[in-house]
């Protein structure tokens, strides 16, 4: 059984089950290795058809890709396979080239996030990608939940009154073999390329462009950003941002890897009337008004499951395309531009177990800003001062 191609100028068939390429099987690609069995024994009709990646195949790896060929050059094994998908999810500054790879050869692309490490990338991969004419997700899985269309009904019924803002906020503890697992990790820049590996546009990216579709915001009309480091990297760790969309609403955010106790990443939408708490990785919203609470849960479109039924129904829309990740990029740019971190003092921080480096108090500071729609030098903390890491843009 074949589908028909999205593709304008070659009408090639897609074989169903969907081939798969995937790119990039050591860190998170391990987790879309194990989505792709998941998908496969959910009866999606999807398959692995090969893996790439410069590095070999660990024993458990290969034992789950089973038997597919496995190489260097994607080229090549685009060409063997002739995928229907490649999820491309390799460090961020090869994002664009092997996704434009693939997308040339007839692929459709599951990218992660963040899809570029500069805005002015972002733009020519957008603009090239759409000459291939092949569909593009890009790997912001919060942006499938339920919960999100959930929360703007809310918003846009009334629920909480007028919307003054939106916080966002999470804390996390990863220790030195986080920042040691590629050459990459915690950069700025490698080699003279931006990289731009920092808490806000990578483990928290969800956080960032989260808020952002909650509010519906198609572009960042202003931001400020401040960032701070307590391990010994390039990169930031700690840091928080606000900014004003083009809608003119207020987005402010605070996260760290250097917490004295873990935050579940969440949302917090202020109203006249109340607010509204989305704990966007479980899908759970909290209405809060009136002195009463009403909690609800929602499920999640998994976005390979959406890009396999696009691949099968061409001109059928992704959830996430890169459009749809345009002001998430703009705060990206922002930190790419923002000044160096600034080093959390050492009176101010510990030492945690593993290499770690844990700032005391920081989990609260995070909460407090999201609650207060604060930057870190807004809550008279010690370690914090305005200006750190500054960028307005």
């Amino acid at each position: 059984m074949v589908a028909p191609s999205p593709d304008r100028d070659r009408p090639v068939p897609v074989p169903v089950p969907v081939p798969v390429v995937l790119v990039g099987v050591h860190g998170h690609g391990r987790w879309h290795l194990d989505n792709l069995a998941r998908a496969t024994r959910a009866g999606v009709p999807v398959r692995l058809a090969g893996v790439c990646d410069t590095r070999p195949l660990t024993a458990e790896q290969r034992a789950l890709a089973g038997d597919v060929p496995v190489g260097a050059r994607l080229a090549d094994l685009l060409e063997a396979t002739g995928p229907g998908i490649a999820i491309v999810s390799t460090p961020i500054h090869t994002h664009a080239e092997l996704a434009l790879t693939a997308a040339r050869a007839g692929s459709a692309v599951l990218l992660e996030k963040p899809p570029t490490p500069t805005l002015a990338g972002f733009e020519q991969l957008a603009a090239d990608l759409a000459g291939t004419g092949r569909p593009c997700q890009v790997g912001f899985q919060s942006l499938g939940s339920q919960a999100l269309p959930h929360v703007r009904r809310l918003l846009a019924d009334g629920a909480i009154g007028e919307v003054l803002g939106i916080g966002a906020a999470g804390a996390w503890q990863r220790d030195a073999a986080y920042y040691a697992r590629a050459p990459w990790a915690g950069r700025r820049s490698l080699d003279g390329v931006p990289v731009v590996d920092g808490a806000l546009t990578n483990p928290f990216a969800h956080a960032v462009a989260t808020a952002l579709a909650v509010d519906g915001a198609a572009a960042v009309a202003d931001a400020q950003v401040e960032l701070y480091r307590a391990h010994p990297i390039e990169a930031d760790d700690t840091s928080c941002l606000r900014v004003v969309t083009d809608r003119g609403t207020e987005v402010t955010v605070a996260v760290t890897l250097c917490a004295d106790r873990d935050v579940e990443p969440h949302l917090v939408v202020h109203g006249t009337r109340g607010r509204v708490v989305l704990h966007y990785r479980p899908g759970r919203v909290r209405l809060e008004r009136d002195g009463e609470v009403e909690t609800t849960e929602h499920p999640a479109t998994d976005l390979l499951e959406d890009l396999v039924a696009a691949v099968l129904e061409p001109g059928r829309p992704v959830l996430v395309p890169p459009a749809a990740t345009r002001a998430f990029m703009q705060v990206v740019e922002a930190v790419r531009l923002a000044d160096e971190p600034v080093e959390v003092p050492p009176a101010h921080r510990r030492a945690g177990t593993a290499g770690a480096r844990v700032v005391p108090g920081v989990a609260d500071a995070v909460e407090r800003a999201a609650a207060g729609r604060l930057l870190f030098s807004e809550l008279g903390l010690p370690w914090a001062r305005a200006g750190a890491g500054a960028a307005r843009g």
